[in-house]
Formats: C-alpha cells, structure tokens, sequence
C-alpha cells in the first residue's frame, strides 16, 4: 500500500495545500476504487490518521479496496468561515475534483464514503446530511454533533472558543441553519440517507451530544448504526472505531446499494 502526500494549488482556498492518500497495491476495479474521505479532528491535520493508528493495518484487513483520501481543514469545522477561508467549499467540491483527475476512483454514490473524529465527526455527518446522494455510508466518531447547539450561548461549558466562533459564524447562534446537524435530520427525514454509524466513549465529554443526535434521528425513523460503550476521547478509542468501522462498511455499502 501507498502512501502519498499530494501538494497542490487550491483555487479555492488560494493557496498551496496537501492531501494524504492511501493508495491499494492491487490495481482498480472496473470503474474505479472505492474511496473513503476520513476527516480529522479540531486540533490535526490530514497526516494524523495515518501518525496515530493502524490505518493501513486496518486497510489491508477491509474486504473493500479502499483508497482513502485525507484533506485538511485546519480548525475551520468543515465551514466555509464568515470570517476566513472556505473550508466547505474546498473539502466537499475541489478535493473530489482533485481526486477524482488524479486516480482512478468510482464515481458511484455506492463506492463513496465519508467518517471523521471530533470535529471530523461533524464534518462527515454535515456532509452526508447534506449531499445524501453523494454517499454509500458515513460514519462518525466522537463527533462534535451539537457544535450548532453550542453556539447558542458561548457562556456554556463545551462553548466554541471565542475566536473560533467569530471566525468561523460571525459570533452567531447557528441553531436552526445549515451548520446545525439536528436541523439537517430533520430536513433529510423522507429523503434516501446512506447508512450511518456513530460512535462515542462513555467518558467522552461529547457524550451527550452523540445521545442527542442519534435519539433525533431515531426519533424520525432513522436507523443508525450506535457504539456507545468504554472509551475516551482519545487515539486509542479512535483507533479501535476506525477498525470497527472498516468491518461494518461492506455490509453497510451492500445496504447503500440496495437503496434507491
């Protein structure tokens, strides 16, 4: 297995970036390999997946001949910031693009996947939620999924940090937009989602974050797949989801494929 750092100009974010890539030894199907789109945390970059487990381990354990891509987003929470560079824009449109004239990746919906931690995590289910079509599976791990909730009041405990949430909202309460995970439930119940999984450690202090989310989206009839058991929020949790997670996904793109 490969593993390449790609340097390139981003129009978007005028400016010189890089993904990480890992690339399978066996050469593509028929119509492409498989990509998975792994987000990184709050305080990484695109190398730390790869630093801080057994990525590749894992990769050559997985039943799908995945090539992974990892952007990087800086601490922007997969926004397009009021204040700032646009981060959204760059990971979900021109990091594809890039990819896509780079190496021989499938274009189906049922070949392409998207997980992330922390913030991460919110990015991978922000992204689903909002480009279901574009999805065979998402999953999250220790997501910050009630980022939006939090920036209704900045005094609370889990609150943004100030320059963050001028930086990227402007200083505004963004329940209720498209920045807010609940409100995208609600506005996917009906539409066809791809199967999701999330994930988080019962020592997690995003816990009951993760609670709320998947109570909503069983509360509109979604059926994600839900790991809440031990674990911090740490590598070596993510780690152990990351493989856990490469285990569930063959079954859940057969479900994804079966999907209108």
């Amino acid at each position: 297995m490969a593993m390449i750092r790609y340097d390139y100009r981003s129009e978007v974010l005028e400016l010189s970036t890089s993904l990480v890539v890992c690339l399978p030894d066996a050469a593509p199907p028929t119509g492409g390999y498989p990509v998975l789109y792994l987000l990184h945390g709050l305080s990484d970059d695109a190398t730390m997946w790869v630093r801080k487990t057994a990525l590749e381990e894992h990769l050559q354990a997985c039943a799908l001949p995945l090539l992974v891509v990892m952007p990087q987003a800086h601490r922007s929470y997969y926004t397009d910031e009021a204040h700032g560079i646009d981060h959204w824009t760059h990971v979900t449109a021109e990091v594809p693009a890039v990819v896509s004239r780079t190496f021989r990746i499938s274009a189906e919906r049922r070949d392409t996947y998207v997980a992330g931690l922390s913030m991460g995590g919110y990015g991978a289910m922000k992204w689903a939620l909002r480009e279901p079509e574009r999805f065979g599976a998402a999953a999250s791990f220790s997501g910050a999924l009630g980022l939006a909730q939090r920036t209704a009041d900045p005094r609370a405990a889990g609150a943004l940090d100030g320059r963050l949430w001028d930086t990227i909202f402007d200083g505004r309460d963004v329940t209720g937009t498209e920045h807010d995970l609940l409100r995208l439930l609600d506005s996917a119940a009906g539409t066809a989602l791809p199967p999701l999984r999330v994930t988080c450690g019962t020592d997690d202090p995003l816990l009951a974050e993760n609670e709320r989310f998947i109570a909503s989206a069983r509360r509109l009839g979604l059926d994600p797949a839900v790991d809440i058991g031990p674990g911090a929020h740490t590598w070596d949790y993510w780690d152990a989801q990351l493989r856990a997670f490469l285990e569930w996904l063959p079954a859940a793109a057969d479900r994804g494929r079966a999907a209108p």
